[in-house]
């Protein structure tokens, strides 16, 4: 039976955590073992499951980033202890996913790999495995990292240092990452796959595999009845760079007697904050609750400044529900002109007129048709089983 193993930040957990076991029972239903090591959160997994380091290892790698840029060089003990069951295991292929977020040493990881014949398959949700420091560069316009990271601009940002080390992060991802002779980048749009194909990881083997969501799961339900246009916002995260302000200031210009706006994925916190006229619901781990939430909504707005390809789109196309977004990173990539409305980004203005111009009942068939045609998990996650059987028959 062949084997695969592999590595993210969670397991069944957020958007990622959702690709990796997806891409697990995916080899599972192909006949392959699979494994899902990771650093924390977890709901139920079909893979075996193995935890990377204890929650005080967290903390401590947390703080030592904080002090010395050190995002990813931490956790020693935990990932030698990986790299021992890595070896007890003989996975025949690594899945990589967000070796990133204080949890894991990609120095300790990298090393080993390299030394190995294992096949690595990288699948890039953001762009850190070829910068200094940061996710996404987009934000501040930087492009230092197609050369040499310098001088970060975001060191104050996620993750926050109180120095600048990204000279030094860069070049040592740059010698440990190219020295794999076995590594495969997976980018998960065309927006990423641009990035990649400058970076010092422009000579490996890179091709685009989309994500999927469960169409089964998502799909469209009986709408709740309301006698106002439904405005929905959905992210696991709500902060400036997922467009939160943006939507306050779509308050403003939306009548509060026509346009209910809800958001799903705040925090307590957050949602005691709201602007008048914003309903806030905290994150829901129930894919029914939100495929109603997606089904109800007349238009799913995503007015995000940051992101590889947001799988929140392609759940709101499964339920029939067209989607507006900024044109930003692969957030386009999901619509196209029978499913949606894409929108320059940071025209707010521009949202609402989309959002104006939306009549669901003209989106519904197509918006669950593309779904079905492009984003059907099981077709999407399969290419990464019909990829890993190529690499092993060389």
């Amino acid at each position: 039976m062949k084997i695969i193993l592999q590595v993210n930040v969670t397991a069944n957990w957020g958007s990622t955590g959702k690709i990796a076991e997806a891409i697990g029972n995916a080899a599972i239903n192909h006949g392959w073992e699979s494994y899902i090591a990771y650093g924390r959160w977890r709901t139920p997994s079909n893979s075996r499951l193995l935890k990377i380091g204890k929650q005080w290892d967290k903390y401590f790698h947390f703080v030592e980033q904080t002090v010395r840029d050190n995002e990813g060089l931490c956790s020693r003990k935990a990932t030698q202890k990986l790299i021992k069951q890595i070896d007890g295991i003989k996975p025949d292929v690594v899945q990589l996913h967000n070796i990133h977020d204080h949890y894991l040493n990609y120095h300790i990881l990298f090393k080993y790999l390299n030394q190995t014949d294992i096949p690595v398959v990288w699948t890039f949700h953001d762009c850190w495995a070829f910068t200094g420091h940061c996710f996404h560069f987009v934000t501040v316009g930087c492009e230092k990292w197609k050369a040499l990271c310098h001088d970060c601009p975001l060191k104050s940002v996620f993750p926050k240092s109180l120095v600048d080390r990204s000279q030094r992060n860069y070049e040592l991802k740059r010698s440990l990452f190219s020295a794999n002779k076995n590594l495969h980048i997976i980018p998960a749009s065309e927006w990423m796959a641009g990035f990649v194909r400058q970076s010092f990881l422009k000579d490996k083997d890179i091709r685009v595999i989309h994500n999927g969501v469960d169409i089964n799961l998502f799909h469209p339900f009986p709408p709740v009845k309301s006698n106002r246009f439904r405005v929905l916002g959905v992210s696991g995260v709500w902060n400036k760079d997922k467009g939160l302000y943006d939507f306050f200031i779509l308050r403003k210009m939306l009548s509060k007697e026509q346009y209910d706006i809800v958001l799903v994925g705040l925090s307590k916190e957050q949602i005691s904050t709201l602007p008048e006229g914003i309903t806030g619901v905290e994150r829901t781990s129930s894919a029914e609750a939100l495929a109603v939430y997606y089904s109800s909504a007349d238009v799913f707005v995503n007015p995000t400044y940051a992101d590889t390809f947001p799988t929140v789109n392609l759940e709101a196309l499964a339920c029939g529900t067209p989607v507006v977004t900024y044109r930003t990173g692969g957030s386009p990539e999901a619509i196209d002109e029978q499913t949606g409305i894409v929108v320059e980004q940071g025209d707010v203005e521009g949202l609402a007129k989309a959002v104006q111009s939306i009549d669901k009942a003209n989106f519904t068939e197509a918006c669950r048709a593309r779904a079905e045609r492009l984003f059907d998990k099981d077709k999407c996650f399969a290419q990464y089983i019909d990829l890993y059987n190529s690499l092993l028959s060389k």
